[in-house]
């Protein structure tokens, strides 16, 4: 099973290589956001919501449907054991 994760974006970590710092569930991780950010992009990237897969930001969020996957994926957390590792580590 592949999952993404919401998470926010707080600070560059190297704009020059793409790399982001992402709050995901109150960790920071490095999470690469090339993908999300052409040369002519004018959205700003910092405080953005993005779906973060295996390091990388696969797309934008808007709040609410970060904070909507978030509540699922907590309400999970009691069932699928799966979840609860990803979301504590």
């Amino acid at each position: 099973m592949c999952l993404g994760i919401p998470g926010q974006v707080v600070e560059w970590a190297s704009v020059d290589r793409q790399l982001a710092w992402v709050d995901v569930c109150g960790v920071k991780r490095e999470v690469n956001v090339a993908l999300i950010v052409g040369d002519d992009d004018q959205q700003p990237l910092i405080g953005s919501w993005v779906l973060v897969h295996v390091g990388f930001a696969m797309s934008r969020l808007d709040e609410r449907e970060a904070r909507d996957t978030l509540d699922a994926l907590r309400q999970m957390e009691e069932v699928e054991q799966d979840v609860t590792v990803f979301l504590r580590t």
